[in-house]
């Protein structure tokens, strides 16, 4: 959105474009000579981190405030969970059994998403990873609702290339894996976590983490598929041991379906109504 206060200034954009016309020379051939914001390889080297990673903390805040995006429902769970339809060319038998979450999480992202429109798409907007697996099941649900969906991409060598049921507009492609986090969790109202591997497992304990230290606002925290979870974690283990606090074991809680998330997200305080405003 352009700042109507700085419009007695020339704009960057115009000023590239001129210095792209100029005549070719030795000296406008010269990497000295681009425009400093212009310069790919200037922007890549290793003493511009700092800006780079501002500018992708920067550019999906400034689209989601320009799209009037409030709050998000955050899906996580494995990119390599296929639909039912496809269970049989899944690599494992486990995968393959798995794949019921694809349906389930399909089905939450459509009913959460019907929540949304009546707020016009400014809350519990759904936001996945916007890649194959669980995460095309949330944008593939959104999608069923008629609603927009939020992916949140990264670069990968294999699995991430965005999926076709994210909106267009709300496809964001990341490098740094830290800013990417913060972006999933800076607008949740719940995080709801499909079996997945390390990727989801990252995702899954930096956000409990966040909320166990009162660095983020407690919200619904879902684990679907109870018998997945405990079978990779042991949960009680890590409270008899002493290393977390019993009551930490209160932060989520174990769904099976999209029925028993969205009745815990709509009763949790705060959730009941709506802003129509």
């Amino acid at each position: 959105m352009k700042d109507d206060r700085l419009s007695q200034f020339r704009d960057a954009g115009s000023d590239r474009s001129t210095a792209e016309q100029v005549p070719d020379t030795a000296q406008t051939r010269a990497p000295a000579y681009r425009l400093a914001f212009a310069d790919p390889d200037f922007l890549c080297r290793d003493e511009l981190r700092p800006v780079r990673l501002q500018l992708e903390l920067l550019k999906p805040e400034m689209i989601l405030n320009e799209r009037g995006i409030k709050s998000t429902v955050v899906l996580f769970g494995g990119s390599r969970i296929p639909e039912p339809s496809q269970k049989d060319t899944a690599r494992t038998g486990t995968l393959a059994d798995l794949s019921r979450y694809y349906d389930e999480a399909r089905k939450f992202a459509r009913l959460i998403t019907e929540k949304s429109m009546a707020t016009y798409g400014r809350e519990f907007v759904v936001a996945t990873g916007g890649g194959p697996g669980v995460m095309e099941a949330g944008n593939r649900g959104a999608a069923d609702a008629g609603g927009a969906s939020i992916g949140f991409n990264i670069v990968l060598p294999h699995e991430q290339a965005p999926n076709e049921y994210v909106t267009p507009g709300l496809c964001f492609n990341f490098h740094y894996f830290a800013i990417r986090k913060m972006h999933f969790l800076m607008r949740a109202r719940a995080v709801c976590v499909f079996p997945g591997g390390f990727g989801t497992l990252d995702e899954t304990f930096e956000a409990l983490t966040l909320i166990q230290t009162d660095r983020m606002a407690r919200v619904p925290f879902l684990l679907f598929g109870e018998s997945f979870w405990r079978s990779i974690i042991n949960w009680d283990a890590l409270a008899q041991s002493g290393t977390i606090s019993d009551e930490d074991l209160d932060l989520f809680r174990f769904v099976e379906t999209a029925d028993e998330a969205m009745e815990i997200i709509n009763n949790w305080p705060g959730n009941q109504t709506t802003d129509m405003g």
